[in-house]
C-alpha cells in the first residue's frame, strides 16, 4: 500500500513522492480547459444558449465541472487567436447586481480625501479614479467575444437573480461617477453569460425562464470522461485500477455521508 506520509524517508524524498502524485490541472481550471470533454447534452445546451442569446444556467452538485465549462468555452472559442476572454464574478452572500457592473471604492476614496498629498482638482478628488470595473464592464469594452462567469449564484441574496434581469436585457448601464453609458461596441458580439448553481437554494421563476438550463448529473460516464481528459497526467494507471476506483467511489457515494466524494477526490 502506498503511504504518502512516511517518516522512514528523508524530507527531499517525501517531497518528490508527493509531487509525483499530483495532477497539475486538477485545481486549475485554465490549465484543464484544453482537455475538458463535455457530454452531448451539455454541448446541445451551449449551442441553444448561443443561438438564442440567453444565459446558460448550469446546476449540479460540487465536482461535476460546472465552473470548468466556462473556462473550456473560453479556450474553445479563443485558443487560436485569443479572441474570447473570460471574466468571472465569484458570488458571495453580500454580492449585488452592481458587482457585475462596477463598484466605487469608498475606502480608497476616504483615505485619499484625508491625504494632504493626494492629487485634487479645485480641492476635490476625481471620483472617476476610484471606479473599479466589474466583469460585465470589461466584457462589453473588449469589442470582441467574451464570456462572463457568475459562479455559484445560489450563494447570493434572494433578490440578486431578479436584479440581474434588467442588466441583462439592456446590455448597457450608466456610471454616475463618470456620467456616461457603458455599452457594447457596435458590431461586437454580446458577452456570453455562464451561471453556475449548486442547487442549494431555488432560484426565482422569472430568472429561470430567461436562462437555458442544463443539469450536470454526477454519474459513471462523467467520471470516465474526467479520467480520459487527464490520461497523460495519470500515466501508469491501468484500466483495471480505474474500473476498481470508479466502483469504489460509486459504493461510497451510496452511503449516508455528510459530504459525498466527487470528481476532485476521485482524481486525487
Amino acid at each position: 500500500m502506498y503511504r504518502l506520509v512516511d517518516s522512514d524517508h528523508p524530507p527531499e524524498d517525501r517531497i518528490a513522492r508527493f509531487q509525483r502524485r499530483q495532477v497539475p490541472s486538477l485545481l486549475n481550471h485554465r490549465a484543464a480547459a484544453p482537455s475538458f470533454q463535455p457530454g452531448e447534452a451539455l454541448c446541445a445546451a451551449v449551442n441553444v444558449a448561443l443561438t438564442v442569446g440567453a444565459p446558460l444556467l448550469l446546476t449540479g452538485e460540487p465536482g461535476t465541472g460546472k465552473t470548468q465549462v466556462a473556462h473550456w468555452l473560453a479556450h474553445y472559442f479563443g485558443a487560436s487567436d485569443q479572441l474570447y476572454q473570460l471574466y468571472q464574478l465569484d458570488v458571495r452572500s453580500t454580492t449585488t447586481a452592481e458587482d457585475l457592473l462596477y463598484h466605487f471604492d469608498h475606502v480608497a476614496y476616504f483615505h485619499a480625501a484625508h491625504d494632504p498629498g493626494a492629487a485634487k482638482e479645485g480641492g476635490k478628488l476625481d471620483r472617476r479614479a476610484f471606479v473599479v470595473k466589474g466583469p460585465l464592464w470589461k466584457a462589453l469594452e473588449t469589442g470582441q467575444g467574451a464570456i462572463v462567469l457568475l459562479d455559484e449564484i445560489d450563494k447570493a441574496p434572494r433578490d440578486f437573480p431578479n436584479d440581474l434581469l434588467g442588466v441583462l436585457d439592456q446590455s448597457r448601464f450608466y456610471v454616475r461617477e463618470e456620467e456616461r453609458w457603458i455599452e457594447r461596441r457596435e458590431g461586437a458580439p454580446p458577452p456570453f453569460l455562464v451561471i453556475t448553481s449548486n442547487s442549494e437554494r431555488r432560484l426565482p421563476e422569472p430568472f429561470l425562464r430567461r436562462c437555458i438550463f442544463h443539469h450536470i448529473e454526477f454519474n459513471e460516464d462523467l467520471l470516465r470522461r474526467a479520467v480520459a481528459a487527464r490520461r497523460r497526467e495519470l500515466e501508469g494507471v491501468g484500466d483495471d485500477l480505474v474500473d476498481a476506483a470508479i466502483a469504489r467511489l460509486v459504493e461510497l457515494r451510496a452511503r449516508e455521508l455528510r459530504k459525498r466524494p466527487a470528481t476532485a477526490e476521485f482524481l486525487l
